[in-house]
């Protein structure tokens, strides 16, 4: 299987459902799309581009989000969220996001995910129990 490469890139179209307000998840007490959501949406538009390129038994973990929410979007509308590979460097992987309602563009940013063998990540995440 190939690896990721810089190109990649996955949209994620999701219809704004009252669990996803702010004043619902608890992130404010606007009836609009929730931050936390949003970034949520981002995430699985990273995974969703590199997804079919991973070798077997690794996955990616984000590490970081920087993100800039420009705009409100109420319940019932349509959110696209988008993540285009940017660069790799070893296991670090970057990406450009971004997403819109059909008014207007609501967020841009970057998203870091790293490359790790899943059984020895989630085995270390468990000795957190046992240590």
């Amino acid at each position: 299987m190939a690896s990721p490469t810089p190109g990649l890139s996955a949209t994620i179209d999701q219809v704004i459902s009252k669990t996803m307000l702010a004043n619902h998840v608890g992130s404010g007490s606007a009836p609009v799309f929730a931050t936390p959501e949003l970034a949520l949406l981002i995430e699985k538009a990273a995974v969703a581009a590199i997804e079919n390129n991973l070798e077997e038994g690794m996955t990616s973990v984000g590490t970081r989000l920087d993100i800039s929410h420009l705009a409100a979007t109420p319940v019932g509308m349509e959110v696209s969220a988008t993540a285009k590979l940017t660069a790799v460097e070893g296991r670090k992987l970057t990406f450009e996001v971004s997403a819109s309602d059909a008014v207007e563009d609501i967020s841009k940013g970057v998203h870091i995910r790293y490359l790790v063998d899943e059984k020895q990540f989630v085995d270390r995440a468990q000795r957190k129990l046992t240590d």
